[in-house]
C-alpha cells in the first residue's frame, strides 16, 4: 500500500513537471489567476488566528515598510521608529506594520506614503527578467506566483497612507503636476 503511494506520487510529481503540463500552466493565464485565489484565500483563512496572520504577513510587512523607510530617510522625512509587530488599532482592526516620521512636509509627504508603489517596478523586473531564467518546474512557478503575489499585494498603500499623502496640498499639487508632465512625455 505505502509503496502504491510512493509510486502514485512520483508519477504524479513528473506529470505536473513535465513539458507538455508545463507549456500548459504557463501559457494559460487562468491556472495563475485559480493560483492566486487560492493563495489568497489560504492567507485569509489565516486571519482567525494573529500568530498565523502575522506570519503569514511578515514577508510583505517588511517590504511595504521598507519601502515607507527608505524613501522616509532619501526624502529627509527623518523616520523615527519601524515596528513590524501587530497591534491593534482603535477600529479592531489589525496593523501589521508602521514606520513613523518626525519630519512630513510638503515636498515629502506624498513620496514618503506613497513609497510602496515602488513594489510594483520590482515585480515587473522579476516577471520580465527573472521568471524566464528560472527552469520551468511546478514548485519554481508556484513560488513565483507567491512572490508576485505578496509584493504586487503589499505595493498598495494603505488608507493611513492615503491621509499622510494627503496631508500637505501643495505637495499634492506638486506631485501630481510633476506626474501628468512625466506621464505626457512619454
Amino acid at each position: 500500500m505505502l509503496e502504491q503511494i510512493y509510486y502514485s506520487f512520483w508519477a504524479f510529481w513528473e506529470y505536473i513537471n513535465s513539458y507538455s503540463f508545463l507549456q500548459t500552466f504557463f501559457n494559460n493565464r487562468f491556472y495563475m489567476i485559480l493560483l492566486v485565489i487560492v493563495l489568497v484565500h489560504l492567507k485569509n483563512a489565516t486571519y482567525s488566528s494573529m500568530f498565523m496572520s502575522a506570519l503569514i504577513n511578515i514577508p510583505g510587512t517588511i517590504l511595504h515598510e521598507l519601502m515607507h523607510f527608505t524613501v522616509g530617510l532619501v526624502m529627509n522625512a527623518k523616520p523615527c521608529n519601524f515596528s513590524l509587530i501587530p497591534k491593534r488599532n482603535m477600529d479592531g482592526n489589525y496593523v501589521m506594520g508602521s514606520v513613523g516620521f518626525t519630519n512630513i512636509t510638503f515636498y515629502n509627504a506624498v513620496p514618503a506614503a506613497l513609497a510602496p508603489l515602488l513594489l510594483l517596478p520590482i515585480g515587473f523586473y522579476i516577471n520580465r527578467y527573472i521568471l524566464p531564467a528560472i527552469t520551468p518546474s511546478f514548485v519554481n512557478y508556484t513560488l513565483y506566483v507567491l512572490l508576485q503575489t505578496i509584493i504586487i499585494e503589499n505595493s498598495m498603500p494603505s488608507s493611513t497612507d492615503f491621509k499622510v499623502a494627503r496631508s500637505h496640498f501643495l505637495g499634492v499639487v506638486m506631485y501630481t503636476v510633476l506626474f501628468i508632465a512625466l506621464f505626457t512625455m512619454i
